[in-house]
């Protein structure tokens, strides 16, 4: 059996697990205080391009999207966000939990257009009964998105202007953040990303880490963020581990090295589908990739293939989701080729 059905399937980058050994003795403080830490924190700051900006490391996406979300909110406002938007779909509640509210628009293959953002806005702060309504107090997307698109550059700084015109922060998901910077269509870098947003992270879990985001607040974090995270339950003891992680991946391009072999892999993908004459529901550039398939398809498939079934089409076909990762080799992709 070999899996596609997501990209943290397997452990970490073997640099990291040999990192992990080699300072396992080593006793340092704990909650991030360690020089591990501390070592991640430079190189991610050298990386965005902002030696002042604010880092910390959680344990995982729904974590720190709900954390994050929580410390930039007043009790009575909400999140902006598309209605396909992992906040809104696959994270169980977290952030209305927290008790804020998601409030979705239309998703245009997995985006937020700037022009239904300023409509919404608009229309909210003219509404005379707004008082009466959940306040609108931030914007979140993902880069990618749930679908594998990704946002131009434009795009972004469209939906950020808009923003700041309203007063309200920009949060960018960048739980697969490798994989959108180092596909052959995105036009943004890391550090002009950083600067055209009020928070962000860099997702390890799916990116080559056993676990782990590292969050960066550009302009700097919400008062008492850290105590906001240890309530959240995202805080580790043992940061170390945490740290230990992000210095690897942030040593000599090892991030960008790892996310680019996603999207080689993810491309002989599509091309095998393609050849093969398969359909695909959306271009994505990313590491993520949608074939439609038959039911028989999908049932000759299951037994030796795991992947994902992403939603039904009126024709009673499927689509599907093959997700490829830091660690997929070509021999993966050579034994789908044989199977189908």
């Amino acid at each position: 059996m070999i899996s596609f059905t997501c990209d943290y399937t397997q452990g970490a980058h073997p640099l990291i697990l040999e990192r992990l050994s080699q300072t396992n003795f080593i006793q340092e403080p704990g909650y991030g205080e360690d020089s591990f830490c501390e070592s991640a924190r430079a190189r991610i700051r050298e990386a965005v391009g902002l030696p002042g900006a604010d880092v910390f490391f959680l344990v995982g996406g729904t974590q720190t999207n709900s954390t994050v979300i929580d410390a930039m909110l007043r009790g009575y406002e909400g999140v902006i966000a598309v209605q396909t938007g992992h906040i809104a779909v696959h994270e169980s509640g977290a952030v209305e939990f927290s008790g804020h509210k998601v409030i979705t628009l239309p998703a245009h293959s997995g985006k937020m257009c700037a022009d239904e953002l300023q409509a919404y806005l608009e229309a909210f702060h003219s509404d005379g009964s707004k008082d009466h309504m959940v306040y609108p107090g931030m914007v979140y997307i993902s880069y990618p998105t749930e679908y594998g698109t990704i946002y131009s550059k434009k795009e972004i700084i469209d939906i950020h202007n808009i923003c700041k015109k309203y007063n309200i922060p920009l949060f960018v998901d960048g739980a697969r953040l490798g994989y959108g910077l180092a596909c052959d269509k995105a036009d943004i870098t890391l550090p002009e990303l950083a600067a055209l947003c009020e928070a962000f992270y860099i997702g390890g879990t799916k990116v080559g880490a056993l676990c782990g985001e590292a969050v960066v607040f550009p302009g700097g974090a919400p008062a008492h963020f850290f105590t906001t995270v240890k309530q959240h339950g995202a805080l580790l003891a043992k940061g170390r581990l945490l740290g230990v992680q992000f210095d690897v991946l942030f040593t000599d391009g090892l991030y960008m090295k790892i996310s680019r072999n996603a999207i080689d892999m993810a491309m002989k993908l599509k091309d095998l589908f393609l050849a093969k004459g398969y359909e695909f529901f959306i271009d994505s550039p990313t590491n993520q990739q949608f074939p439609i398939l038959d039911k028989a398809r999908i049932e000759e498939l299951r037994d030796k293939v795991a992947f994902e079934i992403w939603e039904p089409l009126p024709d009673g076909r499927f689509v599907t989701r093959f997700a490829t990762s830091w660690a997929t080799t070509p021999e993966y992709i050579d034994t789908l080729s044989n199977l189908l």
